[in-house]
């Protein structure tokens, strides 16, 4: 578990359920050039980028909680679930995430909403759980909010390609059978305090979660954002991009509408702990650790 960060009235924790290097950096962003990698290895490695080249990466849960509601923003890779191409993330058993959890002071039950910010199996994993060789919702009060164009764009390549998406069989799916889906629009407003926000790009319909009001806020970004490599150069695009020109163009956009403010990020995938602030960097966008 990652230290409480404070955002007005609400209160956000980083529930990690894995961390370390992963992948070659290279070939996770395969626009990078060799000068851009070596012109800021210096920053970069080792928190970053391993001595032997692969992308230090968190993979991890935000849990919101507002004066009303318990929300989990993603669900990380989950337990018991092939995943033949990604051999560290195939068939897991460990009890990092629940102990996580629980030091958090949080039960399954405790959680009144998930939102996926995109449906690649990293971050709908803990939707489900394995009970008497069923896939059954984790959460078993929540409703889960899914952007309406993601779960088509999903469910037909689920259809045409099952093999492609693994995901969607045990851990999408079976929310939307259980009756447990929340269909809403990638610029949905929950309330006051919590508005989803259309970071498009990465998926097809991705968005980011802003959490708090104006001068106390937080952008929770999902997988907007990669890398600090990616503030400093928002055009570099990776290997898993739905439309990379596009992902560009939105973090592009997002950071230069919340550089230099006292807006939080919180990231993904960035090694923890996860969060920082964007400021004006020459023509681009530095991420300053928080």
């Amino acid at each position: 578990m990652t230290d409480v960060i404070g955002a007005g009235d609400v209160e956000i924790h980083g529930i990690v359920e894995q961390e370390g290097p992963m992948f070659d950096a290279a070939t996770f962003f395969p626009s990078l050039t060799k000068e851009q990698l070596n012109k800021h290895r210096a920053w970069l490695c080792p928190r970053y980028i391993s001595e032997d080249g692969r992308l230090v990466i968190c993979i991890q849960s935000y849990i919101v909680r507002t004066p009303r509601h318990t929300i989990m923003v993603d669900t990380c890779v989950g337990n018991h679930k092939p995943r033949p191409m990604r051999p560290f993330w195939d068939m897991m058993n460990s009890d990092r995430y629940e102990r996580n959890l629980a030091a958090a002071g949080l039960r399954l039950e405790d959680i009144d909403f998930v939102m996926c910010t995109h449906l690649h199996g990293d971050h709908v994993g803990w939707n489900t759980r394995l009970e008497n060789g069923h896939w059954v919702p984790t959460f078993p009060k929540a409703r889960y909010l899914f952007a309406d164009r993601e779960l088509d764009f999903w469910s037909e390549r689920h259809k045409s390609a099952p093999e492609a998406c693994p995901w969607m069989e045990d851990s999408v799916l079976p929310i939307v059978a259980a009756q447990r889906a929340e269909i809403v629009t990638s610029s949905f407003e929950c309330n006051d305090l919590v508005q989803l926000i259309p970071t498009p790009g990465h998926t097809i319909d991705h968005y980011s979660v802003r959490i708090g009001r104006k001068s106390a806020d937080a952008i929770i970004a999902g997988d907007m954002v990669h890398s600090p490599l990616q503030v400093r150069h928002p055009e570099v695009g990776m290997m898993s991009d739905y439309d990379s020109a596009l992902a560009g163009a939105t973090r592009r956009e997002l950071f230069g509408r919340y550089c230099d403010s006292p807006t939080l990020f919180c990231t993904a995938h960035f090694p923890s702990p996860s969060t920082g602030r964007v400021a004006r960097h020459g023509d681009a966008f530095d991420f300053i650790e928080a």
